[in-house]
């Protein structure tokens, strides 16, 4: 048997591929406009990473376990409007409509795993459904039309959710530290524990996962409430940030999300997932959607980079996976 040397280890890696897409994004925007790596562009586009950052964390996950859901870009405009509705019309305190929209994404994929699992239907479908049901939710409670803006500056949950302050030049939102944090409990999750050789097992073979007594539909269950309630809280955290609630936010979410965890790494048919490989996979997505409107590329194109940059990604993880199976 070869012995493969520490360069080779690093490349059969599935982040080696999306890292090195960008390190060479970075370094080919910047050289065309040295402000792409600007105090305040920087700053831009981390606080817009993270938002979708964190529906993407709770996907992978999803995703490893061989399922995958479309609400979650419903979801992130349904649970603002939801929670600012109950703060407006005085039914509830800040503090108290936060919880509940957190706790009705919930019940909201709770009701898609066990449709997926005890119906035995596929998560597309059932996803696809939950989309337009949370989705005209939405626009039904806001007859269509964004709701008026409001401020929650001053209040502690706001502090805690979005709270600004200045590191140097660069202004940092506490959102990011929401999604380094679970960024690593996700991880650790997904690589240390039982938990994660549960959801690996019920991606790769369930058959076997359930002959071995793992519990593959509370899996399901779990992580399809786990992303909902990842997609609700995004969702909210950016109302708070902006001061508004659009029932249309959130809209074509659902695929750039699970692009970005494709890009990153993660078998698409479930088995293998890596949060690493995600975290690097949103900011290729990122920083490519910065990136082209900074050199002057119309933001409409944004599409055929992104569709070019997933068939390029999934050239070099099958092309990685043939040299991994052959013991290359």
């Amino acid at each position: 048997m070869t012995t493969r040397t520490p360069l080779e280890r690093l490349i059969a890696m599935p982040e080696f591929g999306p890292l090195a897409l960008l390190l060479v994004e970075i370094a080919l925007f910047t050289a065309i406009n040295p402000t792409f790596l600007s105090p305040l562009n920087i700053s831009n586009t981390l606080t817009f990473t993270v938002e979708l950052g964190i529906i993407a964390l709770a996907m992978t996950l999803l995703m490893t376990s061989g399922e995958f859901d479309l609400s979650v870009g419903s979801m992130f405009g349904f649970a603002p409007v939801l929670m600012w509705t109950l703060f407006n019309a005085n039914i509830l305190p800040f503090g108290a409509a936060f919880l509940v929209a957190m706790l009705v994404a919930a019940a909201i994929g709770l009701f898609s795993g066990l449709f997926v699992t005890r119906l035995k239907i596929p998560s597309f479908l059932v996803t696809l459904g939950m989309l337009l049901v949370v989705r005209g939710t939405s626009l039904y409670i806001t007859d269509g039309f964004p709701q008026r803006t409001w401020s929650a500056e001053g209040t502690w949950l706001a502090t805690i959710l979005v709270g600004d302050f200045y590191v140097g030049p660069f202004r940092i939102y506490a959102s990011l530290f929401w999604f380094i944090g679970l960024a690593a409990i996700l991880g650790y999750v997904l690589n240390r524990t039982k938990a994660g050789n549960w959801i690996q097992a019920a991606g790769g073979n369930p058959l076997a996962a359930r002959a071995r007594g793992v519990k593959v539909g509370r899996v399901k269950v779990a992580l399809f409430m786990l992303t909902a309630s990842c997609a609700a809280f995004a969702g909210m955290i950016s109302s708070i940030r902006t001061s508004a609630a659009n029932p249309n936010s959130g809209t074509g979410y659902e695929l750039e999300v699970i692009a970005m965890v494709v890009i990153g790494g993660t078998v698409l048919t479930g088995g293998r997932g890596t949060i690493l490989g995600t975290v690097i996979g949103t900011l290729i997505l990122r920083v490519m959607r910065n990136g082209i409107v900074l050199i002057g590329v119309p933001g409409l194109a944004y599409n055929i980079f992104v569709g070019a940059i997933i068939l390029g990604m999934m050239a070099l993880h099958s092309w990685l996976e043939r040299r991994h199976n052959a013991g290359v």
